[in-house]
């Protein structure tokens, strides 16, 4: 299916590694010029030119942290000087697994600035320039972790939450100019850092972690109709869509790729 991305300029935030770097390949591959970002210079080298070399349209790099007004507006300048920006992924995020009781003040600070206020300030710096052109594509990233919020989690889950609201919201005040805001809600993902976490999960039992992975779903998420990880592949073809010109008909949409972990069918 020829998603119609080519001519596009696409931001995706946090996008060297996991459900970011598939979203970026996804959109690149569709023929979207893409901006991937993240803090590491040399990663944000290295993803730009392994995607370029992929085919497709032409991808960016730009080095910065966002989780302040300055770093984001590093990003949206840079973005700008190469074309007006069609479409933004708010796909940045944290994640920490840490008891209710030892979640400091600061990480609840930290995890707003980071996984809310990024989105918050990218899409105030796009939307206007969108909405006097007529054409869009605000896309946060979200988990089912915003409904089933994890109690291992719960600052985490309060971000994913926000996400939803916030894109409703602006779906809202962007009614009728031919800009859509939808929120993605992934479930367990095999990304570097889940595997990651997994792996010192397996530790800490003293199980593999291959094992633990196999474990890891039917345990945590006993409600998954998939019973096993999505590849961020999987999430990144949901979402392509979701930025297309396809997707005009669907806005203010919180879309589920969470393998039918929430138990509702609406």
């Amino acid at each position: 299916m020829d998603l119609q991305l080519e001519g596009k300029l696409a931001v995706v935030t946090g996008s060297t590694a996991g459900i970011g770097r598939a979203i970026a390949s996804a959109l690149a591959a569709e023929g979207a010029t893409v901006v991937v970002n993240g803090r590491n210079p040399e990663s944000v080298e290295a993803t730009a030119k392994e995607l370029s070399a992929l085919g497709g349209g032409t991808v960016h790099g730009i080095v910065c942290a966002l989780d302040s007004a300055e770093g984001v507006d590093t990003l949206i300048t840079g973005a700008e000087a190469i074309g007006p920006v069609d479409i933004l992924v708010n796909n940045v995020g944290i994640f920490e697994p840490k008891p209710f009781e030892e979640i400091p003040d600061e990480d609840w600070r930290r995890f707003f600035d980071v996984n809310v206020m990024s989105g918050v300030r990218c899409s105030r710096a796009v939307m206007c320039g969108m909405r006097d052109r007529g054409w869009g594509r605000i896309l946060f990233i979200s988990s089912e972790s915003g409904i089933n919020i994890p109690e291992e989690m719960v600052h985490y889950g309060m971000t994913k939450t926000a996400q939803l609201a916030i894109a409703r919201g602006l779906a809202k005040a962007l009614a009728g100019t031919g800009v859509t805001v939808n929120s993605l809600l992934p479930g367990p993902t095999w990304t570097e850092g889940v595997a990651t976490f997994v792996a010192k999960m397996a530790e800490q039992r003293g199980t593999t972690a291959e094992a633990m992975k196999a474990e890891f779903v039917p345990m945590v998420r006993p409600s998954s109709l998939i019973r096993r990880f999505a590849t961020p592949e999987e999430v990144a073809a949901h979402a392509a869509y979701l930025c297309s010109p396809l997707a005009s008909a669907t806005s203010g949409a919180a879309h589920r790729v969470e393998g039918g972990i929430v138990d509702i069918c609406f």
